[in-house]
């Protein structure tokens, strides 16, 4: 697997990794991502660049209310058809808003809920923002018009989605053009649980 290599090399950086990655097309560049375990996934976080990520680069060249899907891959402790999901992002329909609007979409969605969240630009009063530029947060939802075909916007404190994403947000690092990887926080804390998402466009 492509990546896989680059992962085990030592002396590969991030600029290598990224020029590999933008070479190959859509299907592809997914497929060298989309079987990532943890351990490699935390060495792909450890080499991207955590200030390197816009939130542009999430929804390039698309306009409000244009849904933009990234396929992605967690380490969680599941069976791997169960790990594979996708963050879909759109801009605001008010302009000049600091955040994108998003929810997370795959097998368990209908059972917990749509995890919807704002990504926003990490400040430096974020104790977490060396982690990465972008940050999901799961502590704001959008307020108002979203995607067409979305589901309803409901806050992460209701439902089985409270387990799993209140108190939740996740940290992005650019990779290449069309992927990046992101690490999750829980209650402010790090939890070596790790993300690679693949921009489908």
């Amino acid at each position: 697997m492509l990546l896989a290599k680059f992962l085990d090399d030592p002396d590969a950086g991030i600029a290598d990794i990224s020029t590999a990655l933008d070479s190959l097309d859509p299907s592809e560049r997914w497929a060298a991502c989309n079987r990532l375990d943890r351990a490699q996934q935390r060495t792909l976080f450890g080499r991207a660049d955590p200030g390197g990520l816009d939130l542009a680069d999430l929804v390039p060249g698309v306009g409000s209310g244009v849904e933009v899907i990234h396929d992605g891959l967690n380490t969680l402790p599941m069976p791997l058809p169960l790990r594979r999901f996708s963050k879909r992002f759109c801009r605001p329909a008010t302009a000049g808003v600091d955040h994108l609007c998003g929810y997370n979409e795959g097998p368990p969605r209908r059972l917990i809920g749509p995890g919807y969240f704002l990504a926003r630009l990490t400040g430096a009063d974020d104790p977490n923002h060396g982690l990465g530029s972008v940050m999901v947060d799961y502590a704001r939802v959008p307020s108002g018009a979203v995607a067409a075909g979305w589901p309803p916007v409901v806050p992460n404190t209701k439902g089985l989605q409270r387990f799993v994403f209140h108190g939740t947000s996740d940290y992005l690092r650019r990779v290449s053009e069309h992927v990046s990887v992101g690490a999750a926080v829980k209650d402010g804390k790090p939890l070596d649980h790790y993300f690679v998402l693949c921009r489908r466009a």
